[in-house]
């Protein structure tokens, strides 16, 4: 099955924000958007949050073994979650984040060889570690990061 037609877009985005050193800003926000979710979304913040911590973990230069095209889906999936204004509008109620859920089960499917990796890679960590590298970035600290 092909990636969701509207996600394709997204693509050349997430390129530049991995190219522009804009990761840790993107997933402050998608955790700031996934905290405002109901409980009835709590696979999504599941979902999500796996895709936060393997960005974390790459981001932070302790989890390399993922492919390019796999880093940049998973990228490409976190800021199609944030974007209001996607196939289907998130203030639509009941139908906003359908589109977001269907982009999200896409990326899970496409990628499951490498999310497994991850997994496997994750559930081998201490959790002391995990604590220190799954640590969202401070909101201080990426405002005085930028030119």
């Amino acid at each position: 099955m092909g990636a969701p037609w509207n996600f394709v877009r997204y693509l050349p985005l997430a390129q530049r924000f991995l190219r522009g050193g804009r990761l840790p800003a993107l997933l402050l926000a998608v955790a700031r958007k996934s905290g405002r979710q109901g409980r009835g979304f709590s696979g999504l913040k599941e979902d999500l949050r796996l895709l936060q911590n393997l960005c974390l973990a790459w981001w932070r230069g302790e989890y390399r073994a993922i492919g390019s095209q796999a880093l940049l889906a998973v990228v490409a999936a976190l800021l199609y979650f944030l974007t209001p204004l996607d196939a289907l509008p998130d203030w639509l109620p009941g139908l906003g984040l359908v589109d977001d859920l269907a982009v999200l089960a896409w990326v899970l499917s496409a990628w499951s060889e490498e999310l497994a990796a991850f997994r496997a890679w994750r559930e081998a960590q201490a959790p002391e570690v995990l604590a220190v590298i799954e640590r969202l970035p401070e909101a201080e600290s990426l405002a005085l990061d930028q030119p």
